[in-house]
């Protein structure tokens, strides 16, 4: 079963922002404390945290976005 359309634009911020937050958080956590035994779980909680923070405010400034890219592009 597929959703409607109309939940196209908050599909795309929820997958955009879980992919995109958790490789920053990786990489951000490998580099600062590097890579040893508790460092998934680490990165797990770091990710979810960020990732409740990120995804409203992908939703909230992707309009922001999408209006910058047109003044900015030819139509």
């Amino acid at each position: 079963m597929k959703l409607p359309k109309k939940f196209s634009p908050i599909l795309f911020g929820f997958f955009l922002s879980g992919l995109m937050t958790l490789f920053v958080t990786g990489i951000s956590i490998a580099l600062a404390v590097g890579v040893h035994d508790g460092f998934f779980a680490i990165w797990m909680r770091n990710w979810a945290t960020i990732w409740v923070i990120a995804f409203p405010v992908v939703l909230f400034v992707a309009p922001l976005v999408r209006r910058l890219v047109s003044a900015m592009v030819e139509t």
